[in-house]
């Protein structure tokens, strides 16, 4: 392992994935449910996903064309976007209380959403290709990781913060519209424009 790699790919992956949807669903679950059973289940599923694109990503994204990885995260997005919204409407007081006293079933909902939201994602996507590009795969998943694991940590600690501020149904038709924006910028580069 070389830590010097490691070091390199941190700051990469941590900006790629500040501005992602799995941080954005990792706040949202964090603003319904106990921020450690969060992190939690999205560091699991972060763990599962570095494992894949270090190992096999580099082969299945050389399989799967570029344009076809791209509408299938557009339409992921979309469909975010639409349970946002419909969530969003929904008086989820009596649903926030139920999830909260269930700390596992928090994180198995935290892994199963950022295990599915991760899929062709931009930092699977780069942690794949630092593989390859560094043919030092644990210490590119090491680094990633790190990065991955920090980013779901600040989404966990600003999910509750928010909550003093905004109501959940607010929280969430703001992902609603983020998701949208996203999915578009999906379709977009989908289309090959």
């Amino acid at each position: 392992m070389d830590l010097g790699i490691a070091a390199a790919v941190f700051p990469i992956i941590f900006l790629g994935e500040l501005p992602d949807k799995t941080m954005f669903a990792s706040l949202v679950l964090a603003s319904r449910g106990h921020p450690r059973s969060v992190w939690v289940g999205a560091a699991a599923a972060f763990l599962v996903h570095v494992v894949i694109a270090t190992t096999v990503g580099v082969g299945l994204f050389a399989l799967v064309s570029h344009q076809a990885l791209d509408a299938i995260v557009a339409g992921l997005f979309l469909g975010g976007a639409v349970y946002a919204f419909v969530e969003g409407a929904r008086n989820t007081t009596a649903l926030v209380t139920r999830e909260a006293t269930s700390h596992r079933q928090v994180a198995v909902t935290a892994f199963v959403v950022i295990f599915l939201a991760e899929w062709g994602d931009l930092t699977q996507i780069l942690t794949a290709n630092l593989a390859a590009h560094y043919h030092s795969p644990l210490s590119v998943g090491v680094g990633a990781l790190a990065a991955l694991w920090c980013v779901a940590a600040l989404a966990v600690v600003s999910g509750q913060t928010l909550l003093r501020f905004f109501p959940t149904p607010v929280i969430r038709r703001i992902t609603g519209v983020v998701l949208l924006v996203l999915a578009g910028v999906a379709a977009w580069s989908a289309a090959g424009a």
